[in-house]
């Protein structure tokens, strides 16, 4: 007896969660025979896909903040969501409502027929099916996990930007910066640009870029920036130079992201009116990414970042934005993460440590947790879930401390829920 067809988006995602017997299974032929099947073609009349282990959703978040001050009608699909799962599609700088949802998961559900879709991968058709029918000018498509084989790469980029690359998902993409390179290299184009947001890419991303005739743009090599002073920066390639207001998103490796959203635009060829630049660098917000909270006077800073890399980004910022107090650090993270080589890298910012658990098939208890950072020398109080965590360490904190909240999306969703006013 075949299952009654889902009518909200609650049930669409419980049902999409439950139709391939893998959360994760990469390869484009499920996706792409869909894709052929609702006659999906350009999502845009111009597409930049956006791959890398950290740094995508801030450069996409770039990238569609300053193609909409330039009048752009602009569509973003990015993943995961904190809290909602319209946060992954975005028009003209909107959430899609529930309604839309619902509509492209019933037109994917009719085409599909026997073929068996992942969770990311009914996610991905169903941006591109309404991005098409919104008229877009440009596209912005974050990769979910490599490149090469992720679902996102049915398409065809006009620039391809690759942010950065280190050691994560080496299950699925390798154990070294090589072999995951020539995966995330798989989003390149024959002849089309290719914006590397790191200055020494693997040798296996400009190695494909020769191969397929793409000219690639790297960061430090061929476009630069430059600190101005605390409020200003200075962005430059060999055909322009502007000045430019320091990103509202912290950290010192956003001006790496916001410079790679900037080449991949010019790499476009399509005009972008000088105060769009200024004005989309400003604006652009990307949540759960060096956020800060103030609450009775601690600022508490929540990062989604979950890799070794990631916590490198973080370890960064803390060190360019000292406090008066102690830095407190709440960590939760997935089993399939390397948590020690994170604890190690915040260590020596450390004051104290709050360990938390997650929930779920991939989740990792707080004792746990603790078991492995013991072997980095680090003792922390554990606690169920984050929000008891988060309790504890913000009755402790003192004001002129901060608190770091990190070490997956989950994390960061649960201490947002605490932080933000109810409704």
């Amino acid at each position: 007896m075949s299952q009654p067809v889902p009518t909200t988006l609650a049930a669409w995602l419980q049902f999409i969660e439950q139709q391939h017997p893998a959360s994760i299974a990469l390869g484009l032929e499920r996706v792409r025979e869909v894709a052929a099947r609702l006659q999906l073609g350009k999502p845009g009349k111009r597409v930049i896909v956006v791959a890398g282990t950290n740094g995508k959703g801030s450069t996409v978040a770039f990238i569609e903040a300053i193609a909409h001050a330039a009048g752009w009608k602009v569509g973003a699909y990015t993943s995961p969501h904190l809290e909602r799962y319209n946060e992954r599609v975005r028009i003209a700088g909107v959430e899609v409502e529930d309604a839309a949802l619902v509509e492209a998961f019933a037109a994917i559900e009719a085409a599909r027929g026997d073929t068996a879709l992942t969770y990311f991968e009914y996610g991905t058709l169903a941006a591109l099916w309404l991005f098409q029918r919104a008229g877009l000018d440009l596209a912005v498509l974050e990769v979910g996990m490599g490149g090469r084989l992720d679902a996102v790469n049915i398409v065809d980029a006009d620039v391809a930007v690759i942010t950065s690359v280190d050691v994560d998902h080496q299950v699925f993409l390798g154990d070294d910066r090589e072999t995951i390179g020539a995966e995330k290299a798989g989003v390149i184009r024959g002849w089309k640009p290719v914006v590397c947001g790191e200055i020494d890419p693997p040798s296996s991303v400009l190695r494909r870029a020769y191969q397929l005739g793409a000219n690639a743009l790297r960061f430090g090599s061929d476009f630069f920036a430059e600190v101005i002073d605390d409020r200003r920066w200075r962005w430059r390639d060999v055909g322009l130079r502007m000045e430019l207001p320091m990103p509202a998103l912290v950290g010192p490796m956003q001006l790496a992201n916001a410079a790679s959203a900037i080449a991949a635009l010019r790499a476009l060829d399509r005009r972008v009116p000088r105060t769009a630049w200024a004005q989309g660098i400003a604006a652009a917000r990307n949540p759960g990414r060096m956020e800060v909270f103030a609450h009775n006077g601690v600022d508490v800073l929540l990062d989604v970042g979950h890799n070794p890399h990631a916590a490198s980004a973080v370890a960064r910022t803390l060190a360019s934005r000292p406090c008066t107090g102690k830095t407190h650090v709440l960590l939760a993270m997935l089993a399939d993460k390397d948590a020690a080589q994170v604890a190690g890298v915040l260590q020596e910012h450390a004051s104290s440590w709050w360990l938390a658990g997650l929930a779920g098939e991939r989740g990792r208890s707080a004792q746990a947790l603790a078991a492995v950072l013991a072997g980095q020398g680090i003792e922390g109080r554990t606690y169920p879930d984050v929000a008891a965590a988060l309790a504890a360490v913000l009755e402790h904190a003192v004001p002129g401390d901060r608190v770091l909240v990190t070490g997956s999306f989950l994390t960061v969703a649960a201490a947002r829920r605490c932080l933000l006013p109810a409704g």
